[in-house]
């Protein structure tokens, strides 16, 4: 399976976190992307670079403003003080309900709050540049599935799944799985299928396509009622106007057996057979991980190759794309076992 990787994803390294009312070093860090690099090369999967420029295609996943706050962030904060260089910038204000959000503040933080659903993704100089990176993964990974490749991998970070179409959060800037499939969409597949396995729910990919009826969104998570991101990820959400129906959540109690999990699993390929699907994107979430710092899900290395057979059997052309798993040390172990599955079953 060809791999895709760049080296810029490095430029995003925030020194700390906000978690559970306290600084802490970021979970979601260069190392992950590393590790996994490691394995895959251990295990013989040809490694490649991002080639298309993912541009024309986020112009249509995410909002013209938002873009172009995002890409000159750090100027923009060096802009107030120089010595912003050694600080990270976090929101403190956000437009909930009431408050408006269609006026732009001239404020820097009242814009990183605009544009933020919450304090999980601390921007730095580097993060418009390895957010970008990924982005253009996602574009190519398109274009190689659209050139008749079987599968790609994206071995990108930061992750995408929680960044809807005009604004960040949970460690997400750039939404890599719509961009995958807005991609094959734009390169002719008439029906695409994301599929989101992180054990959080990917609430800004469901919010970019809710209302479509081209590309199904479907996803097995953690239950919002106690686990991030909260706000969605409920069963009632099922899409609206032309996207009635294709939508499909099916979230889980914390602790949920390994068993539990792969019966929602086995629900959500049985809907994208159905929606007969000519590609699938799969958000590789890793932190269904039994050993997982921020889940509580119970899948152990071996599941993760069953994962990849499984998805294999939907015989058909799949991007993966990397999301969450903060369990560094087995993270890379992980992710090719899913790789190696998939490919093992598909021989």
């Amino acid at each position: 399976m060809i791999a895709l990787y760049s080296e810029a994803h490095a430029a995003h390294a925030p020194a700390f976190e906000i978690f559970r009312g306290e600084r802490v070093p970021c979970f979601e860090t260069p190392q992950r992307a590393q590790i996994i690099r490691a394995q895959l090369q251990a295990r013989g999967h040809a490694m490649g670079a991002p080639h298309v420029d993912s541009r024309s295609v986020l112009a249509q996943v995410h909002t013209a403003r938002y873009l172009r706050f995002l890409e000159g962030a750090w100027a923009q904060w060096l802009a107030i003080d120089a010595d912003n260089a050694g600080r990270q910038p976090f929101p403190s204000v956000w437009p909930v309900r009431t408050l408006r959000s269609d006026v732009e503040p001239a404020n820097f933080t009242a814009r990183l709050g605009l544009y933020s659903m919450d304090n999980g993704a601390p921007l730095v100089e580097g993060t418009w540049q390895a957010a970008k990176a990924g982005a253009d993964a996602a574009a190519s990974a398109a274009a190689l599935l659209l050139a008749g490749e079987r599968s790609v991998f994206c071995c990108t970070r930061p992750p995408g799944h929680h960044a809807g179409a005009d604004f960040m959060g949970g460690f997400c800037f750039l939404n890599n799985a719509a961009v995958a499939a807005q991609a094959l969409r734009q390169g002719g597949a008439q029906r695409v299928a994301v599929l989101d396995v992180d054990y959080h729910h990917g609430n800004g990919t469901q919010s970019i396509f809710y209302d479509r009826a081209d590309v199904l969104f479907a996803s097995l998570h953690g239950d919002p009622r106690t686990e991030y991101p909260f706000y969605l990820g409920h069963t009632d959400e099922t899409g609206e106007g032309a996207g009635h129906g294709f939508n499909l959540n099916l979230p889980l109690p914390a602790g949920s057996p390994v068993h539990d999990w792969f019966a929602a699993l086995d629900v959500a390929l049985s809907r994208i057979m159905v929606f007969r699907a000519d590609a699938l994107v799969v958000s590789l979430g890793l932190d269904a991980f039994a050993g997982d710092p921020i889940s509580t899900f119970q899948l152990e290395a071996a599941d993760f190759l069953r994962l990849g057979q499984r998805l294999a059997a939907a015989r058909l052309p799949v991007i993966f794309v990397l999301e969450g798993g903060y369990a560094a040390a087995e993270l890379g172990v992980n992710a090719v076992n899913v790789l190696d599955g998939f490919e093992q079953a598909c021989a």
